[in-house]
């Protein structure tokens, strides 16, 4: 009877630390580099960006990585902006964009039909309106080369008009016909955010002309997508692959299956991995296989574990790391979820040893990074964690970061809890 061959969460733990750049030995010198190491970055918080990015860079400034979100010069590789996995904001290498976009992108005929109506029922707006005040948006936009929503507004009257969100709603509110017009337009590819106006950490983004980006078929991007998952996230189960890109299962095996990918057996069941990988694990000494079912301890080792160089790092809210799969028992104890998670399943910040979540941190309204370890650690990770308070001190210098989504431990942390 063949047996699918075994990984362990702690050998899951070493490829991660390798393979996510969570060690001082991993680190890159550009924001690129982690992007393309990670598939792409969260950009739903500003902030998340510049944090994740450096965390895993070797001598990070906001300078640097603002270059390499912003700057359009010829042969140098740029990040793309884009809505993309479950529909949420991403910073992704230039060379994956068309790829991961074609994946995961909404219908924009269905986009568009819903705002129309939207604008119709709220502002009696017609399809000939609807598509005046496009036309006028792009004409401003291409006139003053890079905007704001609010200097949009100023040159089209009707992008100030507003109507009501949420009606009913405990949550209702008002807003602007330009959020749903400029959603459209940045969905299309017509427009997309620039630099913003305000520091790294503002939320005011600019808007600038763009070119749809080049369609991929849908089969062909949701394998490479899957492809690239794997190589970055993998070992992983279908059902993380599923969460993780916003497919419904049947796409999210037929991807899998396109990637040739290796079935392998985890703590949660049936994972899978890429060919080459399993192959690097097998000479890595980082695999069990499932012993004979008669043999009365299950697992024989093939060989022990190859040491890997652990490291302390802290993670943003938001980072892909912790948000990369549905299961994260592997890295993060069940018993700490309330406190580092929001009740929409967003994480905070958080603080990592050896490939596993041991605490968390937060900035005081002072600029002092205030942190609490969930667990005990040995002296060795007390000292690294405290390096990376420094660290990421001297990288936010002057700049205050609250996180978009707050957690409960992190809103302790943030005003003086425990350290």
């Amino acid at each position: 009877m063949t047996h699918l061959p075994r990984i362990t969460a702690g050998r899951r733990r070493a490829r991660l630390v390798r393979r996510h750049l969570l060690t001082p030995a991993a680190r890159v010198d550009g924001a690129h580099e982690v992007a393309d190491a990670l598939i792409g970055l969260h950009a739903t918080d500003p902030a998340t960006v510049f944090l994740a990015a450096a965390a895993r860079m070797r001598a990070p400034t906001p300078d640097a990585i603002d270059q390499a979100l912003y700057a359009r010069q010829s042969g140098v590789p740029v990040l793309e902006r884009i809505r993309c996995m479950r529909r949420t904001m991403f910073v992704v290498p230039e060379r994956l964009a068309p790829a991961v976009l074609s994946a995961t992108a909404q219908n924009t005929d269905r986009l568009r039909a819903e705002a129309m109506d939207k604008l119709n029922q709220a502002l009696g707006w017609d399809l000939r309106h609807y598509t005046a005040v496009q036309r006028d948006t792009l004409a401003a936009l291409a006139e003053r080369g890079a905007a704001t929503a609010a200097q949009l507004a100023a040159d089209v009257p009707a992008l100030r008009e507003q109507l009501v969100v949420f009606p009913g709603k405990s949550y209702e509110s008002r807003q602007r016909a330009a959020s749903t017009v400029l959603g459209v337009l940045a969905a299309e590819g017509h427009i997309r955010r620039a630099r913003p106006a305000g520091s790294w950490t503002s939320a005011q983004f600019r808007w600038t002309p763009a070119q749809p980006l080049p369609a991929v078929p849908i089969t062909e991007a949701r394998a490479t997508l899957a492809r690239h998952y794997l190589a970055a996230y993998g070992p992983a189960t279908a059902d993380d692959v599923k969460w993780w890109t916003g497919w419904n299962l049947t796409d999210t095996r037929k991807a899998i299956a396109a990637t040739g990918a290796q079935a392998v057996e985890l703590d949660e069941g049936t994972g899978y991995l890429l060919p080459e990988d399993l192959e690097e694990l097998e000479e890595l000494g980082e695999l069990e296989d499932l012993g004979d079912l008669g043999d009365p301890e299950g697992l024989e080792s093939l060989a022990p574990v190859a040491p890997h160089a652990s490291g302390a790092v802290l993670l943003p809210g938001l980072d892909p790391t912790p948000m990369g799969w549905r299961h994260r028992h592997w890295y993060l104890e069940p018993a700490h979820t309330a406190a580092l998670f929001d009740r929409n399943g967003n994480i905070g910040p958080t603080v990592w040893w050896g490939g596993r979540i041991i605490g968390a941190w937060a900035q005081h309204a002072d600029g002092h990074i205030n942190h609490h370890l969930l667990t005990d650690a040995p002296a060795a990770a007390r000292a690294a964690v405290d390096e990376e308070i420094g660290r990421l001190t001297a990288f936010l210098s002057t700049t205050r970061v609250t996180p978009a989504y707050r957690t409960p431990l992190e809103r302790r942390l943030a005003v003086g809890g425990p350290d």
